[in-house]
Parts: structure tokens; C-alpha cells; sequence
């Protein structure tokens, strides 16, 4: 049992399995607790994750009065939460009344309030900003005294409303979102999903009208839970508002804050029209390099042929990048878009010249085997790259093509 505790200590969720499946009890005690809480104070998902498939028990009660569960609710841990809720399908109904309680009462306080109420404390709170690497993430660790909380909750409570048929008030989630005003916080991102999945004209009309909001805040939010809406439920198959981000082209035209214009031309940019093709190419020579990396997906080639190739030698090179990924799937005969990519296999950027490259061979550009070369080393330790394949691709259909 020891083995299993230094497991968990040391985050290992792999040896935690190993001896979960030689018989280690999922609920071993250490000091006292139940091991998964170890998992739970340190917000490791992936070795709790690894204890609940093992049968660690979440409402297993504690000396306290708590439970693995409600440990997780009150330090913010949304992924946690979730993982321990879903673990055993269904909790009980006190015990999602509980979670769901208490994930508000934090909310409604707030983190360092509720924070200070618990331990009675009135010094400085030490603040700390944790990234998830894998999602993207970020959230505010906050510790004071003992106790060590994540401001997670409102995301906690969201999802947990969501997973439990609760249709909370949109103006109540709005509120939630810009409570952390900033698109990679836990909480506007999780209140952007859960609004997004709700594919319903009421969502869309209240979500488009909060594009009149004076605020830019506002207008951001709306911008990103409508790209949801259009891109709509992969999972269950539905896409009702798939063409209707040409509804949206009015407030692209006048739109002047650059991060919101560019969440709309992104939103826009999965459906196609004449009038958001004009609005992007309207803004062809915006200042902002997020804007104009927008730009050639939402044009038509080769009708805006010229303005992608303008943009192919731009001197920011997201946007260099989007023009290149978007001349390598054109499939027109056109010598200058070949030109443009054996001249992108030169950019300073090694992520350019690979997208180039694989452009080339796609066209079945004899020049993509000489462009090959330029690409340079691949850094071994990165995902690979299924692209560096291409040019081999290119190989073998020309053999094929001549008998061989």
C-alpha cells in the first residue's frame, strides 16, 4: 500500500494502474485520507483519473465531514470535479445538489472572499497563474494560510448546471464569463462552450445581439460563442446556423476593435458568401496582422487570387502562414500560385516552408522535391509532422502514374 501512496505522491498515473491491476486498494489510506484526496489537493487529473477506473470511491466521507468530491468543488478543481462527478454516473441526488451548492456559493463570493471567510485571515493573499500546457488554459491559484484554492469555480458550476439539464440564464453566464475577463481564463472559455452548444435560435438572436454591446468585452464574448454556434455539434451531427455567418457581416463592417474583428472574420469564415468575402477583403490592410491572417479563407480563388498572394509576402508571418496553407489547397492551374510557394520554402520560418513544401506536392509540383531540402531538421522532440510526408507522396504517384 505504501508503493501506491508514493505512486500518487510523485504523480505517476501509470504505476498507479499497475498497482491498482496487482490489487492495491484504490481507497488506501494516507495520514489518514483516502489517497485520492492526495490527488485532489495537488489538481491531478491523470492520477485521479487513473484511482476512480481503479474503483477509489468519491463520496467516500471524510474525518471532516467531506468527501474526495467536495474537496475538489471548494479548491476550484473544474477537471477534477468533473472527473469525480462523472466517475460514478449518477451521483446521488443530495450529492449533486451538494456539488452544485457549493460550486455557487463560491461563485456568488468569489474565491479570495470565500477564501478569507474560511480561514479567518486577513493578510495578503499570494496569487500565482497556472497554465494547462494541453488545453490552453489558465487560471489564479490563491493561497491563504493553509489552504490553497484555484478560482475555477464558476467553471466548476457551468459545466455541472450543463451536465445536470440546468439551462441557466444567459445573462447569468455573460456575468459568469466577464467576472475573468480574458478568452484563455478556465471560466470564459467553459461559459463559451456551454453557450455554444446550445443550438437554439434564442441563443443565436440574444448571442448576436450582444454585438451592440458598447463594451468590447461584450462583442468578444459574442463573437467567440457564435463561431460555436456556427461550427455547431460535431458530435450529434447538427449545424443549424452552419450558413449564418453572413448575418454577421454588418458588425464586421464596423467593428473597430481588432481582436473582436477578428474573432467575427474568424466565426464568418465557415460560411461562404459574396458579402464576407467583401468585408475581408475590405480589411486586407488592416493593421493588425490577426486580422489579415483571417483573410484568405474567406476570400474565393481565383477570384481574390492577387490579394492572397499580396498577403503570401506579408511581413508578419501568421499571416504569410495563413496565405500559404490557403494557396496549397487551391487546386487552379495557376503558375504564380506555384511561384509563391516555392518562394514561401524560403521563409525564415521553418513551419512556412513545411505548409509550402506540402503545397507544392499537393499541386503536383516537380519543384516540391528540390523545395525539400530547404525544410531543414525537424526537432525530434515534437509531434510529427504527417506533412513531411508529402514529397514522398508526390513520389510515389508519379511512379505509379509511370508504371512503376
Amino acid at each position: 500500500m505504501e508503493r501506491l501512496v508514493e505512486a500518487v505522491r510523485r504523480s505517476d498515473p501509470d504505476q498507479v494502474r499497475v498497482l491498482l491491476d496487482d490489487g492495491a486498494d484504490p481507497d488506501t489510506l494516507a495520514d489518514g485520507l483516502p489517497v485520492l484526496c492526495l490527488a485532489v489537493a495537488a489538481y491531478d487529473t491523470p492520477v485521479a483519473d487513473a484511482l476512480l477506473q481503479g474503483g477509489a470511491d468519491p463520496l467516500r466521507p471524510l474525518p471532516d465531514g467531506g468527501t474526495p468530491l467536495t474537496r475538489a468543488v471548494d479548491g476550484g478543481a473544474h477537471l477534477l470535479v468533473h472527473a469525480l462527478a462523472t466517475g460514478r454516473i449518477p451521483l446521488p441526488a443530495p450529492a449533486r445538489a451538494d456539488l452544485l451548492a457549493r460550486a455557487r456559493r463560491w461563485s456568488e463570493a468569489g474565491a479570495e472572499a470565500e477564501l478569507r471567510r474560511i480561514t479567518g485571515l486577513t493578510g495578503p493573499v499570494e496569487r500565482i497563474r497556472v497554465v494547462d500546457d494541453e488545453i490552453g488554459w489558465w487560471c489564479e491559484q490563491l493561497t491563504l494560510g493553509p489552504i490553497t484554492v484555484r478560482d475555477e469555480h464558476r467553471a466548476i458550476l457551468t459545466s455541472m448546471e450543463a451536465l445536470y439539464g440546468v439551462r441557466t440564464p444567459f445573462d447569468e453566464l455573460v456575468a459568469r464569463a466577464l467576472a475573468h475577463p480574458d478568452r484563455d481564463h478556465v471560466v470564459w472559455s467553459d461559459v463559451v462552450f456551454t453557450l455554444g452548444r446550445r443550438l437554439d435560435e434564442e441563443t443565436w438572436q440574444w448571442t448576436r445581439d450582444l454585438l451592440n454591446h458598447p463594451d468590447r468585452l461584450h462583442r468578444l464574448l459574442a463573437a467567440e460563442i457564435l463561431l460555436f454556434l456556427i461550427l455547431g455539434d460535431a458530435f450529434k451531427g447538427s449545424d443549424p446556423f452552419w450558413e449564418r455567418g453572413r448575418e454577421l457581416a454588418p458588425w464586421a463592417e464596423q467593428e473597430e476593435d481588432p481582436e473582436v474583428l477578428a474573432a467575427l472574420l474568424n466565426a464568418m469564415t465557415h460560411d461562404s458568401a459574396p458579402e464576407i468575402e467583401a468585408v475581408a477583403l475590405a480589411h486586407r490592410t488592416h493593421p493588425d496582422p490577426r486580422v489579415r491572417a483571417l483573410v484568405p479563407e474567406a476570400v474565393r480563388l481565383p477570384g481574390s487570387l492577387a490579394a492572397v498572394l499580396t498577403l503570401a509576402r506579408d511581413e508578419e508571418p501568421g499571416v504569410r502562414e495563413a496565405a500559404c496553407r490557403r494557396l496549397g489547397h487551391h487546386r487552379g492551374d495557376e503558375p504564380e500560385v506555384g511561384d509563391a510557394l516555392v518562394a514561401l520554402t524560403r521563409d525564415e520560418r521553418q513551419e512556412i516552408r513545411i505548409c509550402a513544401v506540402s503545397g507544392l506536392a499537393h499541386r503536383d509540383d516537380p519543384r516540391c522535391v528540390e523545395a525539400e531540402h530547404r525544410i531543414g531538421p525537424v526537432d525530434p522532440e515534437l509531434p510529427y509532422d504527417e506533412r513531411l510526408m508529402d514529397v514522398w507522396r508526390y513520389r510515389r504517384r508519379r511512379e505509379q502514374a509511370d508504371g512503376g
